[in-house]
C-alpha cells in the first residue's frame, strides 16, 4: 500500500487527525449571541459557530461500528490500515443555572453513572461540592452565598457524569453508551456547545481491532490511546498550537467545528512507531498533550479510572 495524500504526515499526526471529530455546525442567531453567558463567552462576536451534541455522537456513528481507519508507515517502508473503535471513557457536562438541569430524568434506582467517585461525594453539602470542583478549599467547609453564586457562574452545575471502570472487554462502542445514558439523561441528544461550561469534557479510549493487510506482528500496533476533548464552545476562539492551527486552517467556515484532542494518554507503547516522526516533535507533543490531561483532571479533582490505569501501567 502506497500513501499520496497526507503521506508526509507523522503516524501520531495521522492518529489524531483520523480520529478527531468534526461535527457540522451552525450560527446563533443574533438576537440569541447577547444572551450568551459572558463568563464563559467574553468575546465580542459578530458570528458564534457551535454544534449539538446529537450531532457530535453522529461522528462516532461508523467508528463505533467498523472502527477508525488509521494508515501507519512501518520502518520497512510499508503501509498498514489499521482500525481502532472508540469507547468513552468519561465525561462530564455542566450546564447553566437554567430549566435546562430539568431535562435529567432522575429515577428511584441505582444510576450506572453512580462508581466510587461520585458516591465518595454524594453527601457532600452543595458548598463542600462547589470547593472541590472550583478546586479550593475552606476549612469551615462554608460559603458565603455571594461565593456560591461565583462558583455556579463559573462551572456551571453539574448535568451529568459517566466514568467507566469496565474492562475493555466489557465495553460497548462510544455511540451505543450514549444512547443508554441519554434514556437518563435526554440532555445528550438536544444541549449545544453554547449552552456548556468550559468545564465541560470527554474522554474517548480508542483500542485496536484490526489492520489490514493482516499478518504483522508489531508490538506499538497494539498501542490503546486516550483522548481528551472539550464540549463548550468557549475554547473555539482560544489560542492553538500549530498542528491544531494547520488542521483549523483546512477547515472551511460552515463546514463543521472540528474538536481535536487537547490532551493524550497511551498504554502499551512500547516502540518507536509513534514517536519517530517531525525529528522528535512528536515525542514533545505526547509529553505535552500527557502533560495538559493530568493538569485538567488534577484542576478539577476527578479520579480518571482510564487515565489512572494507563499511568499506572506506564511507570511499572
Amino acid at each position: 500500500m502506497i500513501l499520496n495524500k497526507g503521506s508526509m504526515q507523522s503516524n501520531l499526526e495521522r492518529f489524531l487527525g483520523c480520529t478527531t471529530p468534526v461535527v457540522p455546525s451552525q450560527f446563533l442567531p443574533k438576537s440569541e449571541i447577547r444572551n450568551l453567558n459572558k463568563i464563559w463567552h467574553p468575546w465580542e462576536r459578530e458570528k458564534v459557530e457551535y454544534f449539538t451534541l446529537a450531532d457530535l455522537w453522529n461522528c462516532y456513528d461508523e467508528w463505533s461500528v467498523y472502527g477508525a481507519g488509521v494508515p501507519i508507515s512501518l520502518d520497512s517502508g510499508e503501509t498498514l490500515v489499521q482500525y481502532y473503535v472508540p469507547y468513552l471513557s468519561a465525561i462530564q457536562i455542566f450546564t447553566s443555572n437554567s430549566s435546562l438541569n430539568g431535562l435529567r430524568e432522575e429515577t428511584d434506582s441505582g444510576s450506572e453513572t453512580r462508581d466510587s467517585f461520585s458516591d465518595s461525594f454524594s453527601d457532600e453539602s452543595e458548598s463542600e461540592k462547589l470547593s472541590r470542583w472550583d478546586g479550593s478549599s475552606s476549612e469551615d467547609g462554608v460559603f458565603e452565598q455571594d461565593n456560591l453564586w461565583h462558583l455556579n457562574d463559573r462551572l456551571g452545575y453539574l448535568y451529568c457524569q459517566y466514568f467507566e471502570r469496565s474492562t475493555p472487554y466489557g465495553r460497548v462502542p462510544l455511540v451505543d453508551k450514549i444512547c443508554g445514558l441519554a434514556q437518563r439523561y435526554p440532555g445528550l441528544m438536544s444541549l449545544r456547545s453554547v449552552d456548556l461550561s468550559p468545564a465541560s469534557w470527554m474522554a474517548v479510549a480508542w483500542y485496536p481491532i484490526y489492520h489490514i493487510p493482516m499478518g504483522r506482528t508489531i508490538k506499538d500496533l497494539s498501542t490503546c490511546f486516550l483522548t481528551y476533548h472539550t464540549l463548550s464552545s468557549s475554547f473555539q476562539d482560544m489560542d492553538l498550537d500549530d498542528y491544531l492551527e494547520n488542521m483549523e486552517r483546512k477547515r472551511k467556515e460552515g463546514e463543521g467545528v472540528s474538536l481535536p484532542p487537547f490532551g493524550l494518554a497511551t498504554y502499551k507503547m512500547q516502540g518507536n512507531l509513534w514517536v519517530s516522526g517531525n525529528n522528535g516533535r512528536d515525542q514533545e507533543r505526547l509529553g505535552s498533550l500527557l502533560s495538559v490531561a493530568d493538569s485538567w483532571l488534577k484542576q478539577l479533582r476527578v479520579q480518571h479510572h482510564d487515565f489512572n490505569y494507563f499511568m499506572g501501567n506506564r511507570r511499572s
